[in-house]
């Protein structure tokens, strides 16, 4: 089944004192990974979700007024409920990563959720999104420009989310009997303000479990198109990458990365696209990458 949910907040469940927004909004989730095998694989997703996100509204509630336009109905449906929403948009830009077609399109849907200060207050109190990708970029702009961006180029506040910190990996190597030196051989070097090391989840997991010290990154779907990046013809691309393998830290610019997986100035955005697929480390104050760890230099190296 498809991953459209509308979880209407009910108010059986205690408001506990003090928890200001607990238990107050309509919550929509979207997975947008399940949705390819209902959307002609995204090339039909921008209509598919403007009916099936009508018809699940009218579903949720059987009196609402619906429209041919989504936000219009969406309008009424806060109205009708006295609720605005929270949405939730799982994996926002597979359909960019997978169809890169249709992106123009897919832009212009979020665009008439997300754009308009005429309606948008009307509509939701929070809008979440994650993604490998940042929000794409018009030319220089962000095409959504209302969202609050956190990425592994400035994470910010959210630096101690993005995978396990270390006193968490030295934890679970004490609960699994796990070698601690060797676990920060193979997956530490990911190195963020205010938190220091970080380490990928999956692996720390794996290893520990496994007691079996390994790149787990060809498991993930964000290893199958890495030789093709680095097979690009960029200038100067081919030496930096065998710089990178011999251990040495590279300059990078980041800033004209236009956000997707197929506008490539030059070896820039290259760099840029793999910090934030994972495969390296970006460091802020000398704007520097470098392979973060044995895991990565591994499976690049192959």
């Amino acid at each position: 089944m498809e991953k459209i949910v509308i979880l209407p907040h009910s108010s059986r469940i205690m408001r506990y004192p003090g928890i200001k927004h607990l238990n107050r909004y309509d919550v929509i989730y979207v997975d947008m990974t399940y949705l390819k095998p209902f959307t002609d694989g995204y090339r039909a997703l921008a209509s598919y979700l403007t009916a099936k996100l009508t018809a699940e509204l009218k579903a949720e509630y059987p009196s609402l007024e619906v429209s041919n336009e989504l936000p219009a109905t969406m309008i009424s449906a806060a109205e009708l409920t006295g609720n605005r929403f929270v949405m939730i948009i799982d994996e926002w830009d597979a359909p960019i990563r997978e169809e890169p077609a249709i992106e123009k399109e897919y832009l212009e849907f979020l665009r008439t959720l997300f754009k308009s200060s005429q309606t948008v207050p009307r509509i939701f109190a929070a809008v979440y999104m994650t993604g490998i990708l940042p929000i794409k970029k018009d030319a220089s702009q962000s095409a959504i420009s209302d969202f609050e961006e956190y990425t592994m180029l400035d994470p910010a506040e959210f630096a101690r989310y993005v995978g396990l910190t270390e006193p968490e990996v030295k934890r679970i190597c004490r609960d699994f009997n796990a070698d601690f030196d060797k676990m920060k051989l193979w997956y530490d070097g990911y190195h963020l303000e205010g938190v220091g090391s970080v380490y990928n989840p999956n692996s720390v997991i794996k290893a520990a479990r496994s007691n079996t010290f390994r790149s787990y990154w060809t498991q993930t779907s964000a290893a199958e198109g890495l030789m093709g990046y680095l097979g690009r013809d960029e200038k100067g691309l081919g030496k930096t990458i065998a710089e990178l393998i011999g251990g040495i830290e590279v300059e990078v610019d980041t800033n004209g990365f236009a956000n997707d997986l197929i506008t490539f100035r030059d070896k820039d955005d290259v760099l840029t696209l793999l910090v934030h697929l994972g495969y390296l480390a970006y460091d802020e104050e000398r704007q520097t990458v470098s392979i973060p760890n044995e895991e990565i230099r591994q499976h690049q190296s192959h």
